[in-house]
């Protein structure tokens, strides 16, 4: 098994908990756990492998990404009542998730000897879409969308990063490394200490004399 993935079995598996923790808000049945933990822990990779023409798409070819998701699934629809606040956990575990899901689409990319700017795209699409369908499935305000937060800048500062190590001639692991603490502190930064970006102000429009 290789260091990409082991990164996507780890996006995999900490996606499906933030999605079986939004099911749990939304109060649905075990099925329902089941198939929105799968849509957040595999929907950012599939985007990503259909943009970039893999085949196949990395869970059809290796299931075990899906039964993965499924038992996260079923182990947070018996657990999730023992957890006194589930939008932290949500917030927080989403934002380890990010950043290994950023990595490990970064990672793809870069093996896939793609050009600077897809690298960074890729990296992106993978860190958030399926937060994005998890959220907008669930009748969620999308965490990507949270006013001012740092979220998918936090995804393109770590994809950029690796970039450029990599054109330093980094092995793949520092890379990777980087990318992922990079858009993880920024993340984490956002949560702790307020860090926003600056958010439009509409102001009236200036009277003419």
């Amino acid at each position: 098994m290789s260091g990409l993935d082991l990164l996507d079995y780890a996006s995999v598996l900490v996606f499906a908990l933030t999605g079986a923790l939004v099911a749990s808000r939304a109060q649905l049945d075990l099925v329902g756990f089941a198939f929105i933990a799968c849509l957040t822990a595999v929907g950012g990779g599939t985007v990503r492998d259909l943009l970039l023409d893999r085949n196949p798409v990395f869970w059809v070819g290796q299931p075990s990404y899906v039964l993965m998701a499924c038992s996260a699934a079923v182990l947070v629809f018996f657990t999730a009542h023992l957890v006194e606040s589930r939008y932290n956990w949500l917030v927080w575990l989403d934002s380890f998730a990010l950043s290994i899901a950023v990595a490990a689409g970064t990672g793809v990319a870069l093996s896939l000897d793609q050009s600077g700017t897809i690298v960074v795209l890729m990296g992106v699409t993978t860190g958030c879409f399926g937060g994005l369908m998890r959220d907008v499935v669930c009748n969620e305000v999308p965490l990507v969308l949270k006013q001012g937060e740092l979220y998918v800048s936090c995804a393109l500062a770590g994809s950029v990063a690796a970039v450029i190590a990599n054109r330093m001639g980094f092995e793949e692991l520092t890379v990777l490394a980087a990318c992922a603490l990079i858009c993880w502190a920024l993340r984490a930064g956002s949560l702790l200490f307020g860090w926003r970006l600056p958010v439009y102000k509409s102001r009236p429009p200036r009277s003419r004399p």
